[in-house]
């Protein structure tokens, strides 16, 4: 499913609803920019949160944006690392439900 060449699909996207995806790029570009947080640190919110909902588009792109930005590889580890902790501590806490009934 995931086709790195499916992306050029978004100029098409573009043109089919306008006002829509304008908004949507301009907010997309807002939310990485400079700010109270760093780039780097933005791009690498962004990669845990990849991780975490596992887009491989989002992968790719956020990874590349935070090495551009300057990110190690021991920041990309540690941004894995709390998606991975995020994700489990998803599952133990949803397991509380499993017992409650």
């Amino acid at each position: 499913m995931y086709n790195k060449q499916n992306l050029a699909q978004l100029k098409n996207m573009d043109g089919l609803a306008p006002e829509v995806m304008k908004a949507f790029w301009a907010f997309d570009k807002a939310a990485v920019a400079e700010g109270a947080i760093p780039v780097k640190y933005k791009e690498l919110i962004a990669v845990a949160v990849a991780l975490t909902t596992q887009c491989p588009y989002c992968i790719d792109i956020h990874s590349g944006n935070a090495r551009n930005a300057g990110a190690t590889d021991a920041e990309m580890t540690e941004a894995a690392m709390v998606a991975a902790s995020l994700r489990a501590g998803a599952a133990v806490t949803h397991a509380t439900h499993a017992l409650t009934s």
